[in-house]
């Protein structure tokens, strides 16, 4: 089980001309009829950025392989997987995105839309990409280290998952983000920070308030 935090990145520097300040984390945004009812969340369902970083049944993933590589074997960069949420309330349901289409697309930015369904297809397939694009090739194929920054791509459009911090969602638990399929490119023609993730699999203990306060430098994700 994993979350999945998109982290600030203050630092004004020539390749990192548009700070970022506050780390944000993949979050389920379930409507407003599913808190009432407690029934179990409804595909289709929406996702958006948290501020809240401690980890809940709200922001946990869990990877399942979607190539018939065995539960627990390291996952490697440029390796299919789907993201799916926990049972019970947040119902299994799997991390998809399509094509953006007039009808098909996020509300805000008007980019391509990320959600969640009950279906299981190829739309539903990432991969997690090394950031560097200099080094990228020669990553792939090698498991993919955990609290380190990555791009997780959509198979299908090849677009990377992202964080749009300007277009702001008022959800029933306050004010929060949009989350979009985009690839973001700076002047250097790298991903910028909108696409940038770290995938947090530490435990927490006693004086943290989540798994990002103590992450485990050398883990692989499985």
């Amino acid at each position: 089980m994993v979350i999945l935090i998109n982290p600030e990145n203050k630092e004004e520097t020539l390749s990192n001309m548009s700070p970022v300040d506050g780390n944000y984390v993949l979050s389920v945004n379930p409507d407003e009829s599913a808190l009432h009812t407690k029934e179990p969340l409804k595909a289709p369902c929406g996702v958006c950025a948290s501020r809240n970083l401690e980890p809940t049944a709200r922001n946990a993933f869990i990877i399942t392989s979607v190539d018939g590589s065995n539960v627990g074997e390291p996952l490697h960069y440029g390796q299919n997987f789907a993201l799916r949420t926990t049972d019970g309330f947040m119902s299994h349901l799997y991390l998809t995105s399509e094509q953006k289409t007039f009808l098909k697309r996020s509300k805000k930015s008007n980019l391509q839309d990320v959600s969640l369904t009950d279906q299981l297809s190829y739309q539903n397939c990432w991969q997690f990409i090394y950031l560097d694009q200099q080094l990228r090739l020669e990553h792939e194929g090698l498991p993919v280290l955990a609290n380190t920054k990555l791009l997780i791509a959509h198979t299908k459009t090849n677009q990377c998952l992202a964080v749009l911090r300007k277009h702001v969602l008022w959800t029933l638990l306050g004010k929060e983000c949009e989350i979009t399929a985009h690839t973001f490119l700076n002047g250097h023609k790298a991903e910028d920070n909108e696409n940038h993730w770290i995938v947090v699999t530490g435990s927490p203990s006693e004086g943290t308030n989540s798994m990002f306060d103590r992450p485990l430098i050398s883990s692989h994700v499985h």
